[in-house]
């Protein structure tokens, strides 16, 4: 056994040779076998001379003839080093050296054979002959090498198929067919593409790329009779309208297949991982078109300006950065107060964006002290906020630090915004301030009514701009990644209640409607944006749990844990007496929610902050129902405030 294992080219594995790990061979034994090949071509030609009833000259003995021939093409051979390439690597310039070989051995001995003709008066060499021997013997070497190279081409295949997962590519368009020549010709992705799933129900016979085309009605039915010749199906999710997508995901996951998402063929063609085709995503599944406003008068109003964008170590805040440095700006300065963080996306935006001018600022929006120094020095024409305490059960408990950053912090940012004429101020909010049922929610819409306030406060120019939007996707402590860390663990998955629903968008289109309503808005409005049908989180754990490749209840069980303090089952983008007015974008409203004048707002305000430094909670929380008269509390402890 340890000599079978020492042998040079070959490899053991359960007792069979593993063909396609053979060595090359020496180049010798190449040259013999191609000198044979000449012997066999000869002989072939010979008996086709003979079977037409036509004699060779007898000047020399046709012996001798033969091997003067043999040693001439052996010459050209070596001359063009026919014989150094790797067979099974064969290419057409493999095949052209030996075309050139044997046309210039047959030229010579043409030369010879009309050269002695010319001597003597006789020919040593039949010309018919001489024509047969020539395209026999490149037939011959063509095909020989044709055929070890078609050989190991299918051992190959045989064993890279058999590690592979197979696959059917959703799409017989161009593509599809393109997407699944640059997976087949990429030795580094794990998969073997079976065939294609034609969009249209009419059965067609024809292949592409030697593979089937199914119809989608017979590949339905092959999984429905239990027919699973495959392990998943790559889907280009850009050819697939919203509902298709969803349909498709159904049916696979209901047959327990992998779904796959091909990245765009740029993407694929110069990626050399393994992992460029990654399992679609519940992200995938919950993302729509992003908003495309006027990206010109978007660029306008940031190039060459000085911005800046509180909160911006967070998930939204990170994402504004990225979006406005795209827009030449002279400088971003980046605010907040959590170092870490900060410190990360300092490094992320210094080896991203080394062109732009960033300046990183630790401080906390709560010290006015410490920000007007900054705007003083700066001189802003932009200030993104998006610096905020978000999460509704902490924030339920600690209500004077809701108050200190999301009131407070708001008040000074807008103040300053004022005070050194910043040309345009947006804030970010959350639809958690319409109808609030919790602290979070109602400290957010006390910013809102404070910053509208200032808009037509005398003197005033700076225009105040809120954005307002549900859920965003893979935002720090949303649910999404929060239920995939539960599954990794193998569950159980927690919700609160099963019929809880939200809605969703991502962080880009998130941050993407931020700019353009900075851009849209005049002053004093409240964008809102159409954000489609919301989702039930049960539906949307039992998907993710599908996604990973389990059955939810059975391999990863699903708790409900009870509503949260200050949570609710609905999320509302507009408040009940509120209207909406179309922009300019069929996606984007403006809401028209009642307002307060400033001195009202400002003095109330200042209430609620000075019980807030007091920690005096539930005077706290009474304040803000006095502002936000729609705030009711559910599921906490200040539901006694509002009888």
């Amino acid at each position: 056994m340890e000599k079978v294992k020492n042998l040079k080219g070959f490899s053991l594995n359960d007792n069979v040779l593993d063909l396609a790990d053979l060595k090359f061979l020496p180049r010798w034994i190449i040259l013999v076998i191609d000198v044979f090949i000449i012997l066999l071509s000869l002989l072939a030609s010979h008996l086709l001379i003979l079977g037409l009833e036509v004699k060779h000259y007898k000047v020399f003995p046709l012996v001798y003839v033969f091997m003067f021939m043999m040693g001439v093409n052996v010459f050209y051979m070596y001359v063009f080093k026919t014989y150094l390439g790797v067979i099974r690597h064969s290419t057409f310039v493999d095949l052209f050296k030996i075309f050139f070989a044997n046309l210039c051995g047959v030229l010579t001995i043409v030369i010879i054979n009309y050269t002695y003709y010319l001597t003597f008066h006789t020919k040593v060499v039949l010309m018919p002959f001489l024509g047969l021997y020539f395209a026999i013997s490149c037939l011959f070497l063509f095909v020989f090498r044709l055929c070890v190279k078609g050989f190991f081409n299918i051992i190959k295949e045989n064993k890279r198929s058999s590690t592979r997962k197979k696959i059917y590519i959703l799409g017989d368009d161009d593509t599809s067919v393109a997407i699944a020549q640059v997976v087949l010709s990429n030795p580094n992705l794990p998969f073997d593409i079976q065939g294609f799933i034609s969009y249209h129900d009419k059965r067609v016979s024809i292949k592409l790329l030697d593979r089937p085309i199914i119809t989608k009605i017979n590949f339905i039915n092959n999984l429905k009779e239990g027919k699973k010749d495959v392990d998943g199906v790559l889907v280009i999710k850009e050819t697939l309208r919203k509902g298709e997508l969803d349909f498709w995901v159904n049916v696979l996951l209901e047959n327990n297949l992998k779904i796959y998402k091909a990245p765009s063929l740029r993407k694929l063609r110069s990626s050399e991982n393994i992992d460029s085709i990654k399992t679609i995503q519940i992200e995938d599944l919950l993302n729509r078109r992003q908003i495309k406003l006027d990206n010109i008068e978007v660029k306008k109003i940031h190039f060459q300006k000085t911005i800046l964008v509180t909160g911006g170590a967070g998930s939204i805040g990170r994402e504004i950065v990225r979006q406005v440095a795209l827009l030449e700006p002279l400088q971003i300065i980046i605010l907040d107060q959590s170092e870490t963080p900060l410190y990360e996306t300092e490094l992320e935006m210094r080896e991203t964006y080394p062109h732009i001018n960033f300046k990183f600022v630790l401080a906390d929006i709560s010290n006015k002290g410490r920000l007007e120094p900054i705007f003083k020095k700066y001189n802003f024409s932009m200030v993104y906020h998006a610096a905020a305490y978000k999460h509704v059960p902490i924030v339920e408990e600690n209500p004077h630090e809701a108050v200190l950053v999301n009131v407070m912090g708001t008040k000074n940012l807008a103040l300053l915004s004022c005070k050194y004429q910043v040309n345009r101020f947006v804030m970010v909010s959350t639809d958690k301030a319409v109808n609030p049922t919790n602290v979070m929610g109602a400290s957010k819409r006390v910013a809102e009514l404070f910053v509208q306030s200032l808009q037509n406060l005398e003197g005033t120019r700076t225009k105040f701009i809120t954005t307002r939007f549900g859920n965003v996707l893979g935002s720090n402590g949303s649910v999404i990644p929060h239920f995939r860390k539960q599954i990794a663990k193998g569950g159980p998955v927690t919700i609160t209640h099963p019929d809880i629903v939200r809605y969703f968008m991502t962080i880009a289109e998130a941050c993407e409607l931020v700019l353009n309503a900075g851009t849209m808005g005049q002053g004093g409005e409240i964008f809102v944006f159409d954000m489609g049908e919301p989702v039930k989180i049960m539906d949307l754990a039992k998907r993710m749990i599908k996604l990973s490749g389990f059955e939810p209840d059975i391999d990863v069980k699903i708790i409900c844990t009870g509503l949260r303090p200050g949570e609710k089952l609905y999320e509302e983008l507009l408040s009940n007496n509120a209207s909406t007015l179309p922009t300019s974008h069929e996606k984007i409203m403006i809401s028209k929610d009642p307002s307060m004048h400033f001195n009202e707002i400002d003095e109330l305000t200042e209430l609620v902050i000075d019980f807030s430094r007091k920690e005096e909670k539930h005077e706290i929380v009474r304040v803000l129902k006095t502002i936000v008269k729609e705030f009711k509390s559910n599921n906490s402890i200040y539901e006694s405030l509002d009888k």
